[in-house]
């Protein structure tokens, strides 16, 4: 099951069996439950039901039921503790690790009809939280149930063989599992939303009423209205799978309609996977680029516990690039300064990104989106190739990359109906240039400039016409207005460099999650 979860790294490491690769992972863990219930079948002194390791659990259960109300037997509190120290959020208050507790998020599912149904979703629930061999363990901590329940013989009375098998299982903590996300489709599942304002700016006295949309693999919750004086809330609704996106905005409404969001937390109530959504970004009029909205990019929080619970191998998600990068549209003076050799750097590990992800199998691939937007992603090392060289404004005048490209679309806009005007092709390139900055600029979206810019980088990846649009900016003579003579755009090899970068994404069919490009009617 390693094998087949770690892919191409598990044959790096010298594990090439085809007849262990090629398997689902789905066909795998049907394997395993079927193992478990025979372990679990094995000694017993009377069958109770279909499924041995679902009685069992049922059995504990009830025990733990006759128990004083709200107290721990002394591992369930010390499980409890444990997890509480490593929860990578101390804002958002941590779920306590409970056998019971899972068993219970099982039951209430009622498509699951049997009880050799729930064992597996049980079993499911248990890997994804990283959790299968912890919960087995403190099942089997119940030494007087267990005597109970089996002949003396029985595998799970065998202390050693019970050690090494709990240890073998202990190595699933070792990869990521959303095998209970991807299965269950369907199910409703809580979800925890933590809106962190920034203390310092203002936050206190925010009038305007926010909005909130969260995005996934499998679907989007729609809008949905937050209270002002509440900005930690949990909402119900089908299973979205992982997360993607959060859309963020206000009405602009009263007398201080500004909001500056450090970040937007939210957690899966039932598998305990915790999102982080970085902002660090003014929401307001004549604020930063003067958006009411912004889409972020999350990030998978990972916690990080002693040795039983080792972090994943897989590296972290991207995330929505925050106020670091963004300098530019506050104080030019003091954005970062990168060389052209970095930024075109930047620009071929972005492309390389996503040739990678396309030449994966389906099931290792990534989210495109965080490749397109994330950090490091392709409209990040764009804004750098538009920002290298960019003139200084006037003092308290911010000018953003969407103002340049929107004096480019004017010049063209003159240029189609004048004498002499360039080949057809050209002409075409120009025209759809135009169709899509106004497009953009037509959306009822209250997206700021720099949001603007992102839209038109992935409508323009979408559609292949990036390394057009590069060739026609670089002839653009507004160029000579905004940019510096040092600027990257107006060298013509850097620029054919960049050209044929990109055009390297152009066999490549690149699907836009809709929270990207709502309210974009082309």
């Amino acid at each position: 099951m390693l094998v087949e979860k770690m892919g191409r790294e598990a044959v790096e490491l010298g594990h090439g069996e085809v007849s262990i690769t090629g398997v689902e992972e789905n066909t795998l863990i049907a394997s395993l439950c079927d193992l478990l219930e025979r372990i679990w079948s094995h000694g017993l002194l009377v069958k109770q039901g279909k499924s041995a390791l679902w009685s069992h659990l049922l059995h504990y259960q009830d025990n733990r039921r006759k128990m004083v109300a709200g107290s721990f037997s002394h591992a369930e509190l010390f499980l409890d503790t444990e997890r509480r120290k490593s929860d990578p959020n101390p804002v958002m208050a941590p779920l306590k690790i409970s056998l019971v507790q899972d068993m219970l998020h099982i039951q209430n599912i009622g498509e699951i009809k049997t009880d050799v149904g729930k064992a597996r979703a049980w079993v499911r629930l248990s890997m994804e939280k990283k959790l299968l061999s912890r919960h087995l363990k403190q099942l089997l901590l119940d030494h007087e149930l267990t005597r109970k329940l089996y002949k003396r013989y029985a595998f799970l009375r065998c202390d050693d063989e019970k050690e090494q098998f709990l240890y073998h299982l202990l190595s699933f903590n070792a990869v990521d599992y959303f095998c209970f996300t991807n299965v269950f489709t369907t199910i409703m599942i809580p979800y925890h939303i933590l809106i962190m304002p920034s203390k310092k700016l203002g936050g206190s006295m925010f009038t305007a009423n926010p909005w909130i949309c969260i995005s996934g693999e499998l679907g989007e919750t729609g809008v949905l209205q937050v209270p002002r004086s509440i900005l930690e809330m949990t909402y119900e609704c089908q299973n979205l799978g992982k997360l993607t996106t959060v859309q963020i905005g206000h009405d602009n409404s009263g007398l201080y309609a500004k909001w500056l969001v450090e970040y937007v937390m939210v957690r899966n109530e039932i598998t305990g996977h915790a999102y982080k959504f970085p902002c660090g970004r003014w929401l307001g009029k004549g604020m930063d680029d003067g958006s009411l909205e912004r889409v972020l990019v999350g990030d998978l929080l990972t916690p990080t516990t002693d040795t039983e619970d080792r972090p994943c191998r897989t590296p972290p998600l991207q995330h929505s690039p925050g106020m670091i990068r963004r300098l530019v549209a506050i104080s030019p003076n003091s954005r970062p300064k990168l060389n052209t050799g970095q930024i075109q750097e930047a620009i071929g590990e972005a492309v390389n990104g996503i040739v990678k992800h396309f030449h994966k199998p389906e099931k290792e691939r990534g989210s495109l989106t965080l490749l397109l937007c994330g950090e490091g992603g392709l409209v990040s090392a764009l804004e750098q190739v538009f920002q290298h060289g960019f003139k200084s404004p006037r003092l308290f005048k911010s000018i953003f990359i969407w103002d340049f490209l929107e004096k480019a679309q004017a010049h063209y806009n003159g240029l189609e109906y004048s004498e002499g005007a360039p080949s057809e092709d050209w002409q075409k390139r120009a025209r759809i240039f135009s169709r899509i900055i106004n497009a953009i600029n037509s959306t009822p979206r209250n997206i700021g400039k720099d949001g603007k810019f992102q839209m038109l980088v992935c409508l323009g990846a979408r559609d292949h016409y990036l390394h057009h649009w590069i060739a026609l900016l670089a002839d653009c003579p507004v160029i000579a207005q905004m940019y510096e003579d040092t600027a990257l755009i107006k060298d013509h090899t850097l620029v054919n460099s960049l050209i044929r970068v990109l055009q390297t994404l152009q066999e490549f069919n690149i699907t836009l999650e809709s929270s990207l490009v709502k309210g974009i009617n082309i």
